[in-house]
């Protein structure tokens, strides 16, 4: 019988920056698609009852500590963390400001974040996997800033911009040990992040008159994205950096009806 191309039953997933929005979100499904599942973030206590909740549902998940611009955070995970067939780099801040107002301790505060960090807990989940020379798939969550620029997110972008970039170049480089490597670049999603930014009137009049889906996504709608590049069905598909936008990237809207 052929294997389900969505199950991930016999999978180990780590998940960094599981504990709100998008990265819980894709906790939850890789769990319910039935992948042990490591959630990790700075959050504990929340990370605890969200593995609590999918353990009460007959899911295999846990709850790990990381700060993932710490290297000694990096180093303390990577001591005890099992064999990962499947990494998730969700973690990431942001600062909106004029770029010739943005003060050097954000930028260094978003880059340690946003691109060193993941950089390097991505160098040692991949060293491992190279090692164990089982595969793996390695899904890093970039933004539309990945693709395209936006006013007043220009030190976000550049991370952003970065981690599309190392999603290309792993990919070349590791595809040899049946690594993939790609990136999610979400549209407008709403989380605890931007919330206060599009609870403005304007901001959604905008958005209604700019892409084809006229409303924001939300964390549930990135999710099975992951899932799907989690598993086997994505095995020949590498160094791709998909939207999942409502359309932004790729589509205008007019207010002319024929």
């Amino acid at each position: 019988m052929p294997q389900n191309p969505f199950s991930l039953e016999g999978k180990t997933a780590l998940v960094a920056g599981a504990s709100r929005g998008i990265g819980q979100a894709i906790a939850e499904a890789l769990a319910r698609a039935g992948a042990r599942t490591i959630l990790a973030s700075r959050n504990r206590e929340a990370l605890e009852s969200i593995a609590a909740g999918l353990r009460a549902e007959g899911c295999a998940a846990e709850a790990v500590e990381l700060d993932v611009a710490s290297r000694e955070s990096r180093a303390a995970l990577m001591e005890t963390l099992p064999d990962v067939d499947i990494l998730l780099n969700v973690a990431g801040i942001n600062k909106r400001m004029a770029f010739e107002e943005y003060p050097r301790e954000e930028y260094d505060r978003l880059l340690e974040t946003n691109l060193h960090g993941i950089v390097e807990l991505t160098q040692a989940v991949g060293k491992r996997m190279i090692a164990r020379g089982a595969g793996g798939k390695v899904i890093s969550i970039g933004s539309l800033t990945s693709l395209t620029g936006l006013p007043f997110v220009s030190v976000y972008t550049i991370t952003k911009a970065a981690l599309a970039g190392l999603t290309r170049g792993l990919a070349a480089e590791w595809g040899r040990h049946n690594i993939q490597v790609n990136c999610i670049a979400p549209g407008f999603i709403l989380t605890d992040l931007n919330r206060d930014m599009w609870s403005q009137g304007p901001m959604l009049e905008w958005l209604k008159a700019s892409q084809a889906n006229p409303r924001m996504g939300t964390p549930e709608e990135v999710a099975p994205l992951a899932v799907f590049l989690a598993g086997r069905g994505s095995d020949y598909i590498t160094g791709q950096v998909i939207a999942v936008d409502g359309g932004f990237l790729e589509t205008s809207v007019w207010p002319f009806t024929p």
